[in-house]
Parts: structure tokens; sequence; C-alpha cells
């Protein structure tokens, strides 16, 4: 969507006012309802209608009325709230024109009352070519739903404060002027891409002192993640500076090594193809193998721990958790202690449906239905006729019927525990509530554990 700041002149405090209410909505709802726009916003005589049917003509709201009357900002309308502010704040007066274009941002020219020339960085994540790439890595397996404006504004966040900390050190970046929602505002470089450049005066010191930067970076405790020819500016004396920090990590990142490796592999590759040069040559002086390579492993950060120190710049640990969380897509469930207590619980089940299983013959004693306690002898002498243990054997038979029909129930029992013990595994729902009480197969289950041992 094309940046049209002309609108500017013609929008009233009104519409600016309905702008914030749209934003201030969006914090709990994907579509803002109508009705909860006029209640923030808190125009007189009802004219929020108005106002937004005026954003709506110039795209800086989007209408919705699948699922009701709402509304939501346009990348054009979050633009606009976050120029104004700029604009307040007296950090710049005039914008000009487009002098970059990414899959991620776009960037203009903006200037203050004295004249000076700066850039502004606008992070649009969520554009087509961004999408593509998100769904074949893989970025949101666990999401559905999610705030394109609201990660925006992290990025925009998150690129501020690299760019303060990495000045703040003495790396070549651009001065970071101010930031606020997705906008930033920073110095111009008088310079160009590292990939518009066909030649150089001298390659190889160019060369050394990018791969420098990359170690120098790694010493610090960060990876750039995205250092090549697109992310690099070089002026008429060959001076390098280094831009783009959105997507910088740390180097006890999990996936570290083969961030820093890509980023020494794009640098080696452009130059080998450009300037034709002789890596063996003109890289003694960085590592002593044969490749002539840095190796990740022989790094240690010795000059400081920015990975650390970021988090008192701006960039909190929270923000940093969400949109590491939307851009890796690493957030992932601990099964493993799940299984395994519910594979305890399995066992703690079926040990005890074993010991309910009752051999007639180990059986030494057994009560009546009127509750009293009769051994039954398992000599041949206890059978026979005209005694009266024969007697009470002979009126007990009935019992024992009944105790063979309880052993079948029992074992039946038995048998469905076992088999719910293995699908116990695969249904981790029915594992963790299977020690509840909730007056099911383990209630009974508990009931017949006490009245054998009252048996």
């Amino acid at each position: 969507m094309k940046l049209d700041v002309d609108v500017l002149r013609y929008l009233s405090k009104d519409d600016f006012r309905v702008l914030t209410a749209v934003e201030m909505g969006m914090r709990n709802h994907e579509i803002v309802p109508s009705d909860l726009i006029g209640r923030i916003a808190s125009l007189k005589h009802g004219g929020t209608y108005k106002v937004l049917k005026n954003l709506l003509k110039h795209k800086l709201v989007h209408h919705d009325s699948s699922k009701y009357d709402g509304f939501r900002l346009t990348y054009l309308g979050y633009d606009f709230l976050a120029i104004k502010t700029m604009v307040n704040r007296g950090v710049f007066t005039a914008v000009g024109r487009q002098i970059g274009v990414g899959k991620e941002s776009d960037i203009f020219e903006v200037s203050n009352e004295d004249g000076t020339v700066m850039a502004m960085k606008l992070h649009r994540l969520g554009r087509t070519s961004f999408r593509a790439v998100k769904s074949k890595r893989d970025y949101l397996r666990h999401r559905s739903s999610f705030n394109w404006l609201y990660l925006s504004r992290l990025a925009a966040l998150k690129e501020f404060a690299f760019m303060k900390a990495l000045e703040e050190h003495g790396f070549p970046v651009p001065n970071a002027v101010d930031c606020n929602r997705h906008c930033v505002v920073m110095s111009l470089i008088q310079g160009y891409p590292l990939v518009q450049v066909k030649q150089l005066l001298n390659p190889e010191t160019v060369f050394e002192t990018i791969i420098g930067l990359v170690v120098r970076l790694a010493e610090h405790g960060l990876i750039h993640c995205d250092f090549n020819e697109f992310n690099i500016m070089i002026d008429d004396d060959e001076k390098v500076t280094m831009i783009d920090f959105p997507q910088m990590v740390s180097v006890s990142h999990r996936n570290a090594q083969m961030y820093f490796d890509r980023d020494i592999e794009c640098i080696f590759k452009f130059f080998g193809k450009r300037f034709n040069l002789s890596f063996e040559e003109c890289s003694d002086d960085i590592d002593d193998d044969e490749s002539s390579r840095p190796s990740f492993s022989s790094i240690t950060k010795t000059a400081g721990f920015l990975d650390k120190e970021l988090a008192a710049s701006g960039f909190t640990r929270k923000d940093e958790d969400d949109i590491q969380k939307f851009i890796e897509g690493d957030v992932e469930e601990d099964d493993v202690s799940d299984d395994e207590h519910d594979s305890e619980l399995c066992q703690t089940n079926i040990k005890g449906f074993d010991s309910l299983h009752l051999d007639q013959e180990e059986s030494t004693s057994r009560c009546n239905e009127e509750g009293q306690v009769v051994e039954i002898l398992q000599s041949p002498e206890v059978g026979q006729s005209g005694d009266p243990e024969s007697q009470n054997l002979s009126s007990n038979e009935g019992d024992e019927n009944d105790d063979t029909e309880l052993v079948k129930s029992l074992a039946k029992q038995r048998r469905r525990a076992m088999a719910a013990a293995r699908k116990g595994h695969h249904k981790n729902s029915t594992s963790r509530n299977s020690y509840k009480d909730k007056g099911g197969k383990s209630s009974n289950n508990s009931k017949i554990q006490k009245q054998l041992a009252s048996w």
C-alpha cells in the first residue's frame, strides 16, 4: 500500500481519536465492534460513524461484517499514527521519497526543521512474500491467529534496541534517533548496498573488515543471522556499515553455530563470485586452518555480553519471548514428563488389579453373608459326613459359587484395566485423570479393594 502523507493534512483531531480507539480495541479484538469504538472515542453527538466513514474512504481502516459489524486498522492507518506521534515529538517535519523496499519493511526519507535528512523504516510483517516463507519453514506450527501489527511493533522495538547498543560499543551502524510503534528513525547512510557495487579498489581489505565484524559480533555475544551483501552498506571511501538487526540472536541460541556459519558462507561466496578473491591469500590473518574461515567453536565472549545487556535498552524479556515464539515457532509442549507420569500411573493400576486376582487353592478364609469367618481346611477329612464341619462346608457351597463368580468378574475387570492402560499411552487426558476418583471405574475398583481387604 502506497504511503500518501498528503492525507495527513486533512485529518482532524477526531479522526486520530477514532484511529487511536480502533488501535486500543485491537489489543483484545481482531475486529473491533463499532459500538466499542464509539465508547472508547467518546465523541460528542455520536460522530464516530461519520469519522469511520471518512477513515474508510482513505483506507486507514478496514470494515468487516462477516460475524459482526466492526473495523480493524490497516498498515496505512498504523503508519499515520506513528508519523503523527513523531511529528508531535519534533523528530521530523517532512516525509520524502521512498528509498528502499523489502519483504519486511519500507524505508523513506524524512527531514527535521534543520533540514537534516534521516531515514524512516516502517516494518510491515505479513506481506505475501513473507507469509510464503513462513508457511514453507513451518514457523506457525502451533498458531492459528496472530496480529501482524503487534509483531511489526516488536520487530521495530528490537531493531532500535540492537542499534543503540551496537552504536555504544563502537560498531559501524546507523545512529538510532527514535522509535514509535512499528516506525524506526535513524541517520541516513551516504552509501550503497554492497550488492550494487561492481568493483572495489581494495576488495581484500573490505572482505577482511566484513569478516572481522562477524567475529567481533560473536565475541560480544551476538549473531546477525542475515549478514549478506543486501544488509551491508559501503560508501565512496569503502567504509562498511551494517544494517537490518531484528533477526539477531545470542550465541547461546541452539542454532547459533548454523547461523554463524551461514553468515560466513554468504560473505565468502559473494566475494568469490563478484571480485574473484582467493581466500587462502587474502585471509591468512583470520584463521590458521586450511580453509581460512573463522570457526564458531574457537570464538570466546571476551568483549562483553550484549545479548544480556540489551534487555535494559527497551526490549524486555517478555517482548523477546513473544517475537521469538512467533518467528521460530519453537513452542513445544513437554510431553516427555507427562508420558512418564502416565506410564507410572498405568503400571500402578496394573499392579493394583494384579493384586485383585484371587487363587482359590491358596485362599484360606472366606466370609459368609452374615459376616462370620469360616476357615476352609484343605485336608481330605473336611468332607466327612455327619461332622458339623462338613455341614458348615455344605452350607457354604453357595458362597463358594459366589466367590467363583466374583473371581471371574475381577478377572474381566483386570483385562479391561490392562487394555485401558495400554491406550493411556496415546491418550494423555485419560491417563492424567486416571488417578482421580470421579465415580467411574477407578472408584469401583477402590470399593472392590476395600471389600477384599475385609475378606
